[in-house]
């Protein structure tokens, strides 16, 4: 199970700090990562890191939030963070957190996912 949190009302500029919280699997063992869908568009992939058991240690970023965005993990508190900074209009969405056994974050698409949490929404307004 994975819930999502952290989502909210932003201006532009501004910053969030998404958390997902995994259960029930051997969090070490799966990459974490958020996809975000916003009205009239497909999920798109945001941002994934590798699980802790991977030999490398690898994050991927959308190309539109590179430098904006970083993720991280807790593996004590089997959670991660996405953390958003100079939010645009444009990061408006739901953001979704999804866990994968395969994933090794070299890319991160819809096809990769084992699970997903329920949706936090994001909205960047002035």
């Amino acid at each position: 199970q994975l819930q999502a949190s952290g989502g909210g009302l932003v201006q532009p500029g501004g910053s969030l700090r998404l958390s997902c919280v995994a259960s029930g699997f051997t969090f070490d063992d799966y990459a974490i990562g958020w996809f975000r869908q916003a009205p009239g568009k497909e999920r798109e992939g945001v941002s994934c890191i590798s699980s802790s058991s991977s030999s490398i240690g690898r994050t991927y970023y959308a190309d539109s939030v590179m430098g904006r965005f970083t993720i991280s993990r807790d593996n004590a508190k089997n959670t991660v963070h996405l953390q958003m900074d100079s939010l645009k209009p444009e990061d408006t969405a739901v953001y979704y957190c999804a866990s994968s056994r395969s994933a090794k974050c070299t890319v991160w698409g819809r096809p990769l996912v084992d699970s997903w949490g329920q949706g936090t929404q994001v909205t960047v307004s002035s």
